[in-house]
């Protein structure tokens, strides 16, 4: 007799958004200690490097700044729309916009668009490292103001308005950016971008962030109808999106071929919108694929996991491209390693945590 498993909602989930109450509340994890390191990508050379976090006192900071400068980046105001102009490069030219108060690369010049806000207004930053996202509750109402990473200076607000490719705008102060040389011509950009549903995300997220050449990871929705959707919407499983984790790795350290692989390892690709005891379409074996060399790796890296015969039934793994990608509400980001746990979703195969 076949025995099978009744539909089941994930009761440790549950549980540990209550043990993490004081992240949904917002309270926020400790700040890096002096002498904390952080990468950054130059964009002068095209790496990622390590560096640094910068602290200053206030006193420190009034004399490297403008009075407005100050009080824009290090108190938190915004300048009034229209009131500056963002450098521009010379014609035909690239250019990089870098912190006014440390020098980090934030923005090209080719990511720029005009918005008709009165500020600067750019879809992209030069990559997810160089910035940091937080909560912002001011004036009563509910933002994601953008931080520099390296020496936390407030830089703008992050709206879901933009154009394609990443449908976000990023509006920035002008007096918060100095416009740097252009990037030699030579240097591409060696960051790349993979996103992966394999089930529960958080034990997704912990197997990736432990691999070399992982440089950020992201959890988050992608897949669905629904714009903005929160973590109860894609509970419901009628959004249609997925949990997944997006990745930015350094493609000269680990291949998209080795992610892969890791992809298959931690989860099971013949069950159809099931992890183990998590059932649900957000829940679905799918893989992302964000340009048409990623599509033929992951084809026929499925194709030849089929011909092995390493799963005794077909592999259900969806290959679609990538949509908008929904960042998770704050307390999903690194769950475990917050919670100084040892991750306990479904891992399958022989990355499972015994």
């Amino acid at each position: 007799m076949v025995r099978t498993m009744p539909k089941v909602k994930r009761n440790y989930k549950a549980l540990a958004v209550l043990l993490a109450f004081p992240l949904i509340m917002g309270v926020s994890m400790k700040e890096p200690a002096k002498g904390t390191k952080i990468k950054i990508f130059n964009s002068s050379i095209g790496k990622v490097e390590e560096v640094e976090k910068i602290y200053k006192t206030n006193d420190e900071w009034k004399k490297i700044l403008t009075p407005e400068q100050y009080r824009v980046t290090r108190l938190k105001e915004t300048e009034r729309p229209f009131s500056g102009q963002c450098p521009l490069p010379p014609k035909g030219g690239a250019g990089i916009y870098q912190c006014v108060c440390c020098g980090t690369d934030l923005f090209r010049y080719e990511s720029k668009f005009e918005s008709g806000t009165g500020w600067p207004s750019f879809f992209e930053p030069v990559s997810e490292l160089n910035i940091r996202l937080v909560t912002d509750k001011s004036f009563g109402m509910q933002r994601l103001e953008v931080l520099c990473a390296r020496c936390d200076a407030h830089l703008g607000h992050i709206f879901d308005d933009g154009p394609a490719p990443t449908g976000k705008r990023y509006c920035i102060n002008t007096i918060a950016l100095k416009l740097a040389a252009a990037m030699p011509k030579n240097i591409t950009k060696q960051i790349d971008t993979a996103t992966f549903g394999a089930g529960c995300f958080w034990g997704v997220e912990a197997v990736f962030r432990k691999s070399k050449g992982v440089l950020t990871t992201t959890v988050g929705f992608m897949g669905g109808n629904l714009k903005n959707p929160s973590y109860k919407d894609v509970c419901t499983d009628k959004t249609g999106h997925a949990e997944v984790v997006q990745i930015e790795y350094d493609p000269k350290v680990i291949s998209y071929e080795e992610l892969l692989g890791i992809f298959w390892d931690i989860h099971d690709p013949t069950t159809v919108n099931r992890q183990g005891p998590d059932i649900g379409s957000q829940y679905r074996s799918v893989i992302f694929y964000h340009n048409a060399e990623q599509e033929k790796i992951a084809r026929a890296a499925k194709e030849k996991l089929e011909k092995s015969r390493r799963f005794k039934g077909l592999i259900a793994t969806e290959i679609v491209p990538a949509k908008e990608f929904y960042k998770a509400e704050e307390y999903h980001q690194r769950y475990y390693e917050k919670q100084g746990i040892e991750p306990v979703c479904h891992l399958p195969g022989k990355l499972k945590k015994k």
